[in-house]
């Protein structure tokens, strides 16, 4: 028996006005949406007067939840996963429940494409781009000064992301490891009313910034 078909639907990073027209019909044809966060994926529902009911998933999620949704997608129910903003899977658990549900055979799964905050950022740097290291996020405690030191030995583009109590620290944590010439460019708040792109080195960009608040992309050029 065919199961549901579960769609991996990209939502704006910032501004509601960044989603394709694909992506708007299919959260409207679902039987359910999975979001990381039903309160902020309600904003986008209610500006687009999409009123298909939304099961919560996160990565706090244990597998009672998975099971929940498998039992929805072996019942026919098509679902639609939504992150609270960009691209589902990256950086986020929704690789986690896709893993899941082939093991389980589940295999109808549907990319549809639209926002990255890590596209975005790379389409605006002037680095290199056709070759580039993404590293998600650094870790919170451990490890942090392998995960900078590492960053800065590729010998192509890296990016990673970042948030705004830690972007400070992130920046003074790999200033001990950076070539004090090297470009960087760092992103905040993408797409949003508020969005603000620092350019230059290490030193430039910790001047302009001072304390920050937001979703941040860091980008380290090759050269």
């Amino acid at each position: 028996m065919d199961t549901g078909k579960l769609y991996i639907v990209a939502t704006p990073i910032g501004n509601l006005g960044d989603i394709t027209l694909r992506a708007i019909e299919t959260l409207k044809s679902v039987d359910f949406i999975l979001c990381e966060d039903t309160r902020v994926t309600k904003k986008l529902l209610d500006h687009y007067q999409i009123t298909v009911k939304t099961i919560s998933y996160h990565q706090h999620s244990d597998f009672k939840k998975i099971k929940e949704i498998m039992n929805l997608l072996n019942e026919g129910k098509n679902l639609a996963l939504v992150t609270d903003a960009g691209t589902p899977g990256i950086s986020d658990p929704g690789n986690m429940l896709i893993s899941d549900l082939l093991k389980n055979h589940i295999n109808q799964i549907i990319p549809i494409p639209g926002p990255s905050a890590i596209v975005t950022a790379l389409s605006v740097s002037g680095f290199p781009t056709d070759k580039f290291l993404f590293l998600g996020f650094p870790p919170h405690k451990n490890k942090r000064q392998k995960f900078f030191k590492e960053a800065v030995a590729y010998d192509f583009t890296v990016a990673f992301y970042e948030s705004g109590h830690r972007i400070m620290k992130c920046l003074k944590e790999l200033k001990e490891y950076l070539d004090p010439k090297k470009q960087l460019l760092v992103g905040r708040e993408l797409t949003k009313q508020f969005e603000t792109i620092y350019r230059g080195t290490i030193d430039e960009i910790m001047e302009q910034m001072k304390e920050e608040r937001g979703e941040f992309v860091v980008i380290i050029n090759k050269k």
